[in-house]
């Protein structure tokens, strides 16, 4: 069952109710104010929406909500697009496509701007690469950010995955890259801001 919030969550949302019943109680009217805004700041970032998922053929969408800060082709010819999310986007993280899980690469690193280049390669970060009907490699990479300190992946090799679902979340800020192969014709560019599951960041033919 999907909650409305990410499991995940819960226990930050319990910790800033009990700050501002506390900040409540003792009658400190600034420190309310401020309980109440972390209270309604935590339960929006952790909020966990229903998408309408694209089934057009062969449409890959976006793994994440956020902004494109990179779209582009490779030297080793895959296309690749990374989106840059905010303390403000939703940070569940989906599925770009149909596939089988081929591996999943974990690898501390560092806490980078997630918005900067370098932060695709020196960040902490986990790769999931699937394998599409045609056995193509799709690659999506978690990102943490300089806030960001916790990545979470729900999968594990060999797991049949389906374009949309959920798979994991990034807490407070991050960035999600995404490698696709040569046959893939994009439909973004740089600048435009995107949602998980329901915008589509192009075609694999």
């Amino acid at each position: 069952m999907n909650y409305i919030i990410a499991s995940e969550g819960w226990p930050f949302v319990a910790i800033a109710l009990v700050f501002f019943i506390i900040a409540l109680v003792i009658g400190n009217n600034p420190l309310t104010v401020i309980a109440l805004a972390l209270v309604i700041f935590v339960t929006a970032f952790f909020r966990n929406p229903e998408r309408a998922v694209s089934e057009a053929e062969g449409a890959i969408v976006s793994p994440a909500d956020g902004k494109i800060v990179y779209a582009g082709p490779l030297a080793d010819g895959r296309y690749k697009v990374s989106i840059f999310m905010s303390v403000f986007n939703v940070h569940i993280n989906r599925i770009p496509c149909d596939g089988t899980v081929k591996e999943i690469n974990y690898n501390k690193g560092k806490f980078l701007v997630a918005s900067k280049d370098k932060a695709s390669l020196e960040n902490e970060q986990n790769a999931v690469t699937i394998l599409d009907s045609k056995g193509r490699e799709i690659k999506f990479v978690q990102i943490a950010g300089l806030v960001a300190r916790r990545i979470v992946c729900y999968l594990k090799p060999g797991d049949k995955v389906g374009r949309g679902e959920r798979y994991g979340l990034i807490r407070f800020g991050s960035r999600l890259d995404v490698y696709l192969p040569k046959e893939f014709i994009p439909a973004v560019k740089e600048g435009e801001n995107v949602s998980g599951g329901t915008s589509t960041l192009g075609k694999l033919m």
